[in-house]
């Protein structure tokens, strides 16, 4: 798809505030609730078999650009943000089965009510309740909106004095009562939401996803991005921006993104060669990233190395950490850990201490800098005495005690 600048969906450019913006996407995915409209989703390939339970309407009026839902384990806790008609929310909850959860959020009225009203007819369908939705700002995962409505109507604000007492309610739920509370979940997902906020909140976005999840918990998010820088005139645009074309994020910001909020293994898992659109020779396509949280936390030193395998000379992780390809890099107990899991697992081989160190005597470790295990501190197995020269360790007598070792 190639729109110009100068076409009717960008007719009328001028200056948006970050009210207006809010005001056209709420407006747009309203009606998007409503009549299926075409240009706020691109083409995905979903698991079908996920689809069957799901009603027609809630099809029709997805606008998604990815399936981030296949990086959903069973028994997770799932938070989708910009959850919309529910239909990841509803794909999740099949594969989280009966000990899982999902919980959606979602700005949009009229989106919430699509996504209700047939919470309890999938649910019969799936065979197990688990899903939920929740009115609030994927920026602010803490206030609640149905919550903090529920209190405007029993206490109208008619004067000063009650706005300050709304601003005490609103301090107090995300305080007390968050919408969704720190480290409480397993994975986050968003499909093509991102986009839609306003970039001045974007840092905060990113980092309310990493305050919900838990420690291992992991992000994959779905969005539209761009490869080049998008120009003013289109950002401010309110109709392009609710067709997530002016908010996009550039490909390497992104990623960035995600790192700046304290994220690690960020990767592209999915990447579309053929651009969604172009407008003004940007291409715009989707791309899902995943990233996972868990490197919070002192570094101890137990004497542990890892070696990189390969194929690349060498390579720098999150925390600036360069591993050369087959040599012994110390690394502290907490990253050693993070390296024998996903997504670094197969690229290193764990490399333990001769001697164990008990975490009473473990040391601080610096891992501002890079340094080497030497092979002495690293050797580990059942000791063997020494051959004598000129005897083939495969002679049956040729080994100290007698004993062959081949």
């Amino acid at each position: 798809m190639t729109i110009d600048s100068s076409s009717p969906v960008s007719a009328g450019v001028s200056p948006a505030s970050s009210g207006s913006l809010l005001d056209s996407v709420k407006s747009r995915y309203s009606e998007g609730a409503r009549d299926v409209v075409p240009e706020l989703c691109c083409p995905v390939d979903y698991d079908a078999s996920l689809l069957e339970v799901l009603p027609q309407e809630i099809i029709d009026r997805d606008y998604g650009c990815g399936d981030p839902s296949r990086f959903v384990r069973p028994d997770d806790v799932v938070l989708d943000l910009g959850s919309g008609g529910g239909k990841i929310c509803y794909m999740a909850s099949q594969i989280v089965g009966a000990g899982g959860r999902v919980i959606g959020v979602d700005t949009t009225t009229d989106m919430l009510e699509l996504a209700r009203k047939h919470r309890q007819e999938v649910g019969d369908r799936i065979g197990w309740h688990n899903v939920d939705f929740r009115r609030g700002h994927i920026q602010n995962l803490r206030l609640d909106h149905d919550a903090l409505g529920a209190w405007l109507e029993a206490h109208p604000v008619r004067d000063v004095a009650g706005y300050e007492a709304l601003e005490r309610e609103r301090a107090r739920l995300e305080l007390e009562a968050p919408m969704i509370p720190d480290e409480s979940v397993d994975v986050v997902l968003s499909n093509c939401v991102l986009n839609l906020v306003d970039p001045a909140e974007k840092p905060k976005m990113f980092a309310e996803i990493h305050r919900v999840l838990k420690r291992g918990g992991r992000a994959a998010i779905s969005d539209i991005v761009c490869d080049e820088d998008v120009p003013q005139e289109l950002q401010d645009n309110p109709e392009l921006w609710s067709g997530c074309i002016s908010g996009a994020m550039r490909e390497d910001r992104f990623l960035q993104a995600f790192a700046d909020a304290g994220l690690y293994g960020v990767e592209i898992a999915v990447y579309q060669s053929e651009p969604w659109a172009i407008v003004q020779g940007i291409e715009f396509r989707s791309m899902t990233v995943t990233a996972h949280k868990g490197k919070e936390g002192p570094c101890y030193d137990h004497g542990e190395a890892v070696i990189y395998r390969g194929p690349w000379k060498s390579v720098v992780d999150d925390d600036g950490h360069t591993l050369h390809r087959g040599q012994r890099t110390a690394v502290c107990r907490k990253t050693l850990g993070l390296y024998e899991s996903a997504p670094y697992a197969d690229d290193v081989i764990a490399v333990r201490p001769l001697q164990e160190i008990s975490a009473e005597n473990a040391p601080l470790f610096d891992c501002s800098r890079d340094s080497l295990r030497a092979p002495a501190e690293t050797k580990f197995g059942a000791a063997r005495a020494d051959v004598a020269p000129g005897t083939s360790c495969c002679d049956p007598a040729g080994g100290a005690d007698g004993a062959s070792c081949c």
